[in-house]
Protein backbone atom coordinates (compact mmCIF):
# COMPACT_ATOMS: atom_id res chain seq x y z
CA UNK A 1 0.00 0.00 0.00
CA UNK A 2 2.83 2.40 0.86
CA UNK A 3 4.45 1.85 -2.55
CA UNK A 4 1.12 2.31 -4.32
CA UNK A 5 0.47 5.58 -2.48
CA UNK A 6 3.96 6.82 -3.34
CA UNK A 7 3.39 6.00 -7.01
CA UNK A 8 0.03 7.82 -7.08
CA UNK A 9 1.54 10.88 -5.41
CA UNK A 10 4.48 10.86 -7.81
CA UNK A 11 2.16 10.80 -10.83
CA UNK A 12 0.14 13.69 -9.39
CA UNK A 13 3.33 15.62 -8.74
CA UNK A 14 4.63 15.16 -12.27
CA UNK A 15 1.37 16.37 -13.77
CA UNK A 16 1.20 19.34 -11.43
CA UNK A 17 4.75 20.66 -11.53
CA UNK A 18 5.71 20.33 -15.19
CA UNK A 19 6.46 23.70 -16.71
CA UNK A 20 5.10 25.78 -13.83
CA UNK A 21 8.08 27.13 -11.95
CA UNK A 22 8.70 30.80 -12.50
CA UNK A 23 6.14 31.49 -15.19
CA UNK A 24 2.93 33.46 -15.16
CA UNK A 25 -0.04 31.07 -15.23
CA UNK A 26 -3.19 31.45 -17.27
CA UNK A 27 -5.34 29.06 -15.25
CA UNK A 28 -8.47 30.70 -13.81
CA UNK A 29 -7.77 32.12 -10.39
CA UNK A 30 -4.01 32.52 -10.89
CA UNK A 31 -2.31 35.90 -11.07
CA UNK A 32 0.59 36.58 -13.35
CA UNK A 33 3.86 35.73 -11.64
CA UNK A 34 5.11 38.75 -9.67
CA UNK A 35 8.64 37.41 -10.18
CA UNK A 36 8.80 35.47 -13.43
CA UNK A 37 11.77 33.88 -15.19
CA UNK A 38 13.46 36.38 -17.53
CA UNK A 39 14.13 35.81 -21.21
CA UNK A 40 17.64 34.48 -21.71
CA UNK A 41 20.04 36.62 -23.74
CA UNK A 42 22.37 34.58 -25.93
CA UNK A 43 24.99 37.01 -27.25
CA UNK A 44 27.69 34.47 -28.06
CA UNK A 45 28.42 31.70 -30.55
CA UNK A 46 28.69 28.06 -29.59
CA UNK A 47 31.18 25.82 -31.41
CA UNK A 48 29.56 23.09 -33.50
CA UNK A 49 31.36 20.37 -31.54
CA UNK A 50 30.43 21.76 -28.10
CA UNK A 51 28.71 19.36 -25.68
CA UNK A 52 27.33 19.85 -22.17
CA UNK A 53 26.38 17.10 -19.72
CA UNK A 54 23.97 17.21 -16.79
CA UNK A 55 23.91 14.82 -13.81
CA UNK A 56 20.74 14.69 -11.68
CA UNK A 57 20.13 12.84 -8.42
CA UNK A 58 16.58 11.81 -9.37
CA UNK A 59 14.38 12.28 -12.43
CA UNK A 60 11.33 14.37 -13.31
CA UNK A 61 9.28 12.72 -10.54
CA UNK A 62 11.29 14.79 -8.05
CA UNK A 63 10.32 18.47 -8.04
CA UNK A 64 13.91 19.38 -7.22
CA UNK A 65 15.29 17.57 -10.25
CA UNK A 66 12.41 18.60 -12.49
CA UNK A 67 13.36 22.20 -11.78
CA UNK A 68 16.86 21.55 -13.17
CA UNK A 69 15.50 19.61 -16.13
CA UNK A 70 13.10 22.44 -17.02
CA UNK A 71 16.10 24.80 -16.99
CA UNK A 72 17.94 22.46 -19.37
CA UNK A 73 15.00 22.71 -21.78
CA UNK A 74 14.92 26.51 -21.46
CA UNK A 75 18.61 27.02 -22.13
CA UNK A 76 18.63 24.48 -24.97
CA UNK A 77 15.79 26.34 -26.67
CA UNK A 78 17.49 29.70 -26.18
CA UNK A 79 20.92 28.60 -27.38
CA UNK A 80 19.82 26.30 -30.18
CA UNK A 81 21.89 23.40 -28.86
CA UNK A 82 20.88 20.10 -30.45
CA UNK A 83 19.91 16.96 -28.58
CA UNK A 84 23.28 15.52 -29.55
CA UNK A 85 24.98 18.43 -27.78
CA UNK A 86 23.01 18.08 -24.54
CA UNK A 87 23.48 14.87 -22.55
CA UNK A 88 21.38 14.28 -19.43
CA UNK A 89 21.88 11.54 -16.84
CA UNK A 90 19.18 11.02 -14.20
CA UNK A 91 18.88 8.89 -11.05
CA UNK A 92 22.61 9.18 -10.35
CA UNK A 93 23.26 8.33 -6.67
CA UNK A 94 25.62 10.18 -4.35
CA UNK A 95 28.25 7.45 -4.65
CA UNK A 96 31.20 6.69 -6.90
CA UNK A 97 28.56 6.04 -9.58
CA UNK A 98 28.49 9.84 -9.94
CA UNK A 99 32.20 9.86 -10.81
CA UNK A 100 31.65 7.02 -13.28
CA UNK A 101 28.81 8.91 -14.99
CA UNK A 102 30.93 12.06 -15.14
CA UNK A 103 33.76 10.06 -16.71
CA UNK A 104 31.32 8.65 -19.25
CA UNK A 105 30.19 12.16 -20.18
CA UNK A 106 33.85 13.11 -20.69
CA UNK A 107 34.26 10.07 -22.94
CA UNK A 108 31.25 11.26 -24.95
CA UNK A 109 32.99 14.57 -25.59
CA UNK A 110 31.42 16.93 -23.04
CA UNK A 111 33.29 20.22 -22.57
CA UNK A 112 31.17 21.15 -19.55
CA UNK A 113 29.53 18.93 -16.90
CA UNK A 114 27.05 20.05 -14.25
CA UNK A 115 25.85 18.00 -11.23
CA UNK A 116 22.91 18.97 -9.07
CA UNK A 117 23.06 17.28 -5.65
CA UNK A 118 25.07 18.12 -2.54
CA UNK A 119 26.32 14.55 -2.15
CA UNK A 120 27.71 14.54 -5.69
CA UNK A 121 30.40 17.06 -4.79
CA UNK A 122 33.33 14.84 -3.77
CA UNK A 123 32.85 12.63 -6.82
CA UNK A 124 32.70 15.61 -9.18
CA UNK A 125 35.87 17.00 -7.58
CA UNK A 126 37.49 13.61 -8.20
CA UNK A 127 36.52 13.85 -11.86
CA UNK A 128 37.72 17.47 -12.12
CA UNK A 129 41.13 16.50 -10.80
CA UNK A 130 41.41 13.74 -13.39
CA UNK A 131 39.91 15.46 -16.44
CA UNK A 132 41.59 18.86 -16.31
CA UNK A 133 40.46 19.96 -19.78
CA UNK A 134 36.75 19.72 -18.86
CA UNK A 135 34.88 22.31 -16.79
CA UNK A 136 32.82 20.89 -13.90
CA UNK A 137 30.08 22.87 -12.13
CA UNK A 138 28.12 21.76 -9.10
CA UNK A 139 24.95 23.03 -7.42
CA UNK A 140 24.70 23.43 -3.62
CA UNK A 141 28.33 22.50 -2.96
CA UNK A 142 30.71 24.18 -0.53
CA UNK A 143 34.27 23.32 -1.55
CA UNK A 144 35.11 25.16 -4.77
CA UNK A 145 36.38 28.29 -3.03
CA UNK A 146 38.73 26.25 -0.85
CA UNK A 147 39.74 23.56 -3.38
CA UNK A 148 40.64 26.31 -5.89
CA UNK A 149 40.65 23.97 -8.88
CA UNK A 150 40.59 25.97 -12.14
CA UNK A 151 37.98 23.61 -13.60
CA UNK A 152 35.67 23.10 -10.61
CA UNK A 153 32.98 25.57 -9.55
CA UNK A 154 30.01 25.81 -7.17
CA UNK A 155 26.72 27.63 -7.66
CA UNK A 156 23.53 28.35 -5.77
CA UNK A 157 20.89 31.08 -5.63
CA UNK A 158 19.57 33.45 -2.98
CA UNK A 159 16.42 31.38 -2.63
CA UNK A 160 16.00 32.76 0.88
CA UNK A 161 14.66 35.85 -0.91
CA UNK A 162 11.97 33.74 -2.61
CA UNK A 163 11.15 31.93 0.63
CA UNK A 164 10.74 35.28 2.38
CA UNK A 165 8.33 36.47 -0.31
CA UNK A 166 6.33 33.25 -0.10
CA UNK A 167 6.27 33.72 3.68
CA UNK A 168 4.62 37.13 3.23
CA UNK A 169 1.83 35.43 1.28
CA UNK A 170 1.52 32.89 4.11
CA UNK A 171 1.40 35.56 6.80
CA UNK A 172 -1.30 37.48 4.97
CA UNK A 173 -3.37 34.30 4.73
CA UNK A 174 -3.03 33.82 8.48
CA UNK A 175 -4.18 37.41 9.06
CA UNK A 176 -7.21 36.83 6.84
CA UNK A 177 -8.17 33.71 8.80
CA UNK A 178 -7.69 35.55 12.11
CA UNK A 179 -9.91 38.41 10.92
CA UNK A 180 -12.53 35.87 9.82
CA UNK A 181 -12.62 34.46 13.37
CA UNK A 182 -11.23 31.04 12.45
CA UNK A 183 -8.65 31.29 15.23
CA UNK A 184 -7.04 33.94 17.42
CA UNK A 185 -3.78 35.76 16.75
CA UNK A 186 -1.93 33.73 19.38
CA UNK A 187 -2.97 30.52 17.56
CA UNK A 188 -1.34 31.54 14.27
CA UNK A 189 1.01 28.61 13.73
CA UNK A 190 2.66 27.42 10.52
CA UNK A 191 3.86 23.87 9.90
CA UNK A 192 6.94 23.21 7.80
CA UNK A 193 8.06 19.89 6.28
CA UNK A 194 11.86 19.84 6.09
CA UNK A 195 14.19 17.21 4.69
CA UNK A 196 17.25 17.49 6.95
CA UNK A 197 18.68 19.76 9.64
CA UNK A 198 21.19 21.19 7.16
CA UNK A 199 21.95 24.90 6.87
CA UNK A 200 20.21 24.95 3.48
CA UNK A 201 16.95 23.81 5.08
CA UNK A 202 17.38 25.99 8.18
CA UNK A 203 18.02 29.05 6.02
CA UNK A 204 14.93 28.22 3.98
CA UNK A 205 12.45 27.68 6.79
CA UNK A 206 13.81 30.65 8.75
CA UNK A 207 13.49 33.06 5.82
CA UNK A 208 9.96 31.77 5.16
CA UNK A 209 9.07 32.29 8.81
CA UNK A 210 10.53 35.81 8.86
CA UNK A 211 8.50 36.70 5.77
CA UNK A 212 5.32 35.53 7.51
CA UNK A 213 6.30 37.30 10.73
CA UNK A 214 6.82 40.59 8.88
CA UNK A 215 3.06 40.79 8.31
CA UNK A 216 1.72 38.51 11.09
CA UNK A 217 3.82 39.31 14.19
CA UNK A 218 2.30 36.60 16.42
CA UNK A 219 3.12 33.70 14.10
CA UNK A 220 5.04 30.67 15.33
CA UNK A 221 6.23 27.64 13.38
CA UNK A 222 6.74 23.91 13.93
CA UNK A 223 9.19 22.01 11.71
CA UNK A 224 8.93 18.26 11.08
CA UNK A 225 11.86 16.56 9.33
CA UNK A 226 11.64 13.53 7.04
CA UNK A 227 15.27 12.43 6.63
CA UNK A 228 14.93 12.41 2.85
CA UNK A 229 14.85 14.94 0.03
CA UNK A 230 12.21 12.90 -1.74
CA UNK A 231 9.77 10.57 0.01
CA UNK A 232 6.13 11.19 -0.85
CA UNK A 233 4.75 9.06 1.98
CA UNK A 234 6.98 10.49 4.70
CA UNK A 235 6.28 14.03 3.52
CA UNK A 236 2.56 13.34 3.61
CA UNK A 237 2.91 11.86 7.11
CA UNK A 238 4.91 14.86 8.28
CA UNK A 239 2.29 17.29 6.95
CA UNK A 240 -0.49 15.34 8.64
CA UNK A 241 1.45 15.32 11.92
CA UNK A 242 1.81 19.10 11.70
CA UNK A 243 -1.88 19.52 10.94
CA UNK A 244 -2.61 17.38 14.00
CA UNK A 245 -0.47 19.83 15.98
CA UNK A 246 -2.96 22.52 14.96
CA UNK A 247 -0.81 24.17 12.31
CA UNK A 248 -3.00 26.45 10.22
CA UNK A 249 -0.85 26.50 7.06
CA UNK A 250 1.86 24.18 5.73
CA UNK A 251 4.98 24.78 3.65
CA UNK A 252 7.91 22.55 2.76
CA UNK A 253 11.50 21.99 1.76
CA UNK A 254 11.02 18.52 0.32
CA UNK A 255 10.49 17.36 -3.21
CA UNK A 256 7.21 15.47 -3.63
CA UNK A 257 3.48 16.11 -3.68
CA UNK A 258 3.12 14.44 -0.27
CA UNK A 259 2.65 17.61 1.78
CA UNK A 260 0.52 19.55 -0.74
CA UNK A 261 -1.67 16.47 -1.23
CA UNK A 262 -2.22 16.16 2.52
CA UNK A 263 -3.18 19.84 2.71
CA UNK A 264 -5.66 19.56 -0.15
CA UNK A 265 -7.29 16.51 1.48
CA UNK A 266 -7.77 18.41 4.75
CA UNK A 267 -8.41 21.91 3.44
CA UNK A 268 -5.25 23.43 4.89
CA UNK A 269 -3.62 26.33 2.97
CA UNK A 270 -0.29 25.37 1.45
CA UNK A 271 2.80 27.11 0.11
CA UNK A 272 4.76 24.66 -2.05
CA UNK A 273 8.30 24.72 -3.41
CA UNK A 274 9.84 24.35 -6.89
CA UNK A 275 6.59 24.83 -8.79
CA UNK A 276 2.85 25.31 -8.76
CA UNK A 277 0.58 22.63 -7.32
CA UNK A 278 -2.54 24.47 -8.48
CA UNK A 279 -3.76 21.74 -10.84
CA UNK A 280 -3.75 19.07 -8.12
CA UNK A 281 -4.50 21.35 -5.17
CA UNK A 282 -6.65 24.26 -6.40
CA UNK A 283 -8.45 24.74 -3.07
CA UNK A 284 -5.30 25.12 -0.93
CA UNK A 285 -2.30 26.16 -3.06
CA UNK A 286 -1.21 29.79 -2.56
CA UNK A 287 2.20 30.30 -4.21
CA UNK A 288 5.56 28.64 -4.75
CA UNK A 289 9.11 29.94 -4.91
CA UNK A 290 11.88 28.25 -6.87
CA UNK A 291 15.44 28.59 -8.09
CA UNK A 292 15.61 29.23 -11.82
CA UNK A 293 18.80 27.52 -12.98
CA UNK A 294 18.56 28.68 -16.60
CA UNK A 295 20.54 31.94 -16.06
CA UNK A 296 23.42 29.99 -14.53
CA UNK A 297 23.38 27.38 -17.29
CA UNK A 298 23.47 30.20 -19.85
CA UNK A 299 26.35 31.84 -17.99
CA UNK A 300 28.56 28.73 -17.78
CA UNK A 301 27.87 27.71 -21.38
CA UNK A 302 28.86 31.21 -22.49
CA UNK A 303 32.04 31.07 -20.39
CA UNK A 304 33.15 27.73 -21.84
CA UNK A 305 32.13 28.65 -25.40
CA UNK A 306 34.07 31.93 -25.25
CA UNK A 307 37.00 30.78 -23.11
CA UNK A 308 36.03 32.98 -20.17
CA UNK A 309 36.83 31.98 -16.58
CA UNK A 310 33.84 30.72 -14.56
CA UNK A 311 33.30 32.17 -11.09
CA UNK A 312 34.23 29.47 -8.59
CA UNK A 313 31.30 30.32 -6.29
CA UNK A 314 28.40 31.93 -8.16
CA UNK A 315 25.16 32.99 -6.48
CA UNK A 316 22.24 34.52 -8.38
CA UNK A 317 19.31 36.33 -6.86
CA UNK A 318 16.28 38.33 -7.94
CA UNK A 319 18.40 40.63 -10.10
CA UNK A 320 19.86 37.73 -12.09
CA UNK A 321 16.47 36.05 -12.56
CA UNK A 322 17.62 33.11 -10.45
CA UNK A 323 14.86 33.48 -7.85
CA UNK A 324 11.31 33.19 -9.16
CA UNK A 325 7.72 32.80 -8.01
CA UNK A 326 4.76 31.13 -9.61
CA UNK A 327 1.54 33.02 -10.05
CA UNK A 328 -0.52 33.53 -6.89
CA UNK A 329 -3.77 31.60 -6.48
CA UNK A 330 -6.18 34.45 -5.87
CA UNK A 331 -8.94 32.02 -4.99
CA UNK A 332 -7.01 31.05 -1.84
CA UNK A 333 -4.53 33.87 -1.13
CA UNK A 334 -5.61 36.79 1.02
CA UNK A 335 -6.78 39.95 -0.69
CA UNK A 336 -3.86 42.26 -1.42
CA UNK A 337 -1.25 39.48 -1.51
CA UNK A 338 -0.05 40.23 -5.05
CA UNK A 339 0.55 43.90 -4.25
CA UNK A 340 2.27 43.09 -0.94
CA UNK A 341 4.62 40.61 -2.63
CA UNK A 342 5.41 43.06 -5.42
CA UNK A 343 6.30 45.78 -2.88
CA UNK A 344 8.54 43.36 -1.00
CA UNK A 345 10.30 42.43 -4.24
CA UNK A 346 11.15 46.09 -4.83
CA UNK A 347 12.32 46.47 -1.23
CA UNK A 348 14.63 43.47 -1.62
CA UNK A 349 15.98 44.86 -4.89
CA UNK A 350 16.79 48.25 -3.36
CA UNK A 351 18.14 46.81 -0.12
CA UNK A 352 15.46 48.52 1.95
CA UNK A 353 14.65 45.07 3.36
CA UNK A 354 17.22 42.48 4.43
CA UNK A 355 15.79 39.00 4.92
CA UNK A 356 17.98 38.23 7.93
CA UNK A 357 17.82 41.67 9.56
CA UNK A 358 18.89 40.96 13.14
CA UNK A 359 16.37 43.37 14.64
CA UNK A 360 13.61 41.00 13.46
CA UNK A 361 14.64 37.91 15.39
CA UNK A 362 16.29 36.72 18.59
CA UNK A 363 18.06 33.56 19.68
CA UNK A 364 17.42 32.43 23.23
CA UNK A 365 15.70 35.71 23.90
CA UNK A 366 18.78 37.74 22.96
CA UNK A 367 19.61 39.90 19.97
CA UNK A 368 22.26 38.53 17.62
CA UNK A 369 25.17 40.96 17.30
CA UNK A 370 27.87 38.56 16.15
CA UNK A 371 27.95 35.04 14.71
CA UNK A 372 30.70 32.97 13.16
CA UNK A 373 29.43 30.71 10.40
CA UNK A 374 30.96 27.59 8.88
CA UNK A 375 31.84 28.95 5.43
CA UNK A 376 35.16 27.21 4.75
CA UNK A 377 33.71 23.80 5.49
CA UNK A 378 35.93 21.20 7.13
CA UNK A 379 35.19 17.76 8.56
CA UNK A 380 34.25 19.25 11.94
CA UNK A 381 32.17 22.12 10.46
CA UNK A 382 34.28 24.62 12.36
CA UNK A 383 32.88 28.18 12.43
CA UNK A 384 35.33 30.43 10.62
CA UNK A 385 33.67 33.54 9.18
CA UNK A 386 31.90 36.45 10.88
CA UNK A 387 28.53 36.56 9.15
CA UNK A 388 26.76 39.38 11.04
CA UNK A 389 27.56 43.00 10.27
CA UNK A 390 25.71 46.18 9.34
CA UNK A 391 22.69 44.84 11.22
CA UNK A 392 22.04 41.66 9.26
CA UNK A 393 23.27 38.13 8.61
CA UNK A 394 25.08 38.06 5.26
CA UNK A 395 23.67 34.84 3.82
CA UNK A 396 25.28 33.43 0.64
CA UNK A 397 27.66 36.39 0.30
CA UNK A 398 30.84 34.63 1.46
CA UNK A 399 29.91 31.34 -0.21
CA UNK A 400 27.06 30.53 -2.56
CA UNK A 401 25.63 27.60 -0.58
CA UNK A 402 23.61 28.63 2.50
CA UNK A 403 25.34 28.72 5.88
CA UNK A 404 22.62 30.33 8.04
CA UNK A 405 22.07 27.76 10.80
CA UNK A 406 20.84 29.85 13.72
CA UNK A 407 17.91 28.39 15.69
CA UNK A 408 15.81 31.51 16.16
CA UNK A 409 13.01 32.03 18.66
CA UNK A 410 9.47 31.28 17.48
CA UNK A 411 10.40 28.12 15.59
CA UNK A 412 10.08 24.69 17.23
CA UNK A 413 11.89 21.69 15.76
CA UNK A 414 9.78 18.58 16.33
CA UNK A 415 12.42 15.97 15.45
CA UNK A 416 16.10 16.76 14.99
CA UNK A 417 17.46 13.25 14.37
CA UNK A 418 18.12 13.93 10.67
Amino acid sequence: MKKLLALVLAVLMLASFAGCAGSGEETLGMSESPLAAPTLTVDYEIPADFKVGFICLHDEKSTYDLNFLNAVDAVQEATGLTDEQVLVKTNVPETDACYQEAADLVDQGCDLIFANSFGHEDFIIKAAKEFKDVQFCHATGTKAHTEKLPNYNNAFASIFQGRYLAGIAAGMKLNEMIEAGKFTADQAKIGYVGAYTYAEVISGYTSFYLGAKSVCPTVTMDVQFTGSWYDAVEEQNAANALIDRDCKLISQHADSMGAPGACEAKGIPNVSYNGSTYDACPETFIVSSAINWAPYYNYIIKCVATGTEISDDWCGGIAEGSVVLTGINQGVAAEGTVDAVKKAIEDLKTGAVKVFDTKNFTVGGKAVETYKADVDTDAKFTPDTEAVSEGYFHESEYRSAPYFDLRIDGITLINEKY
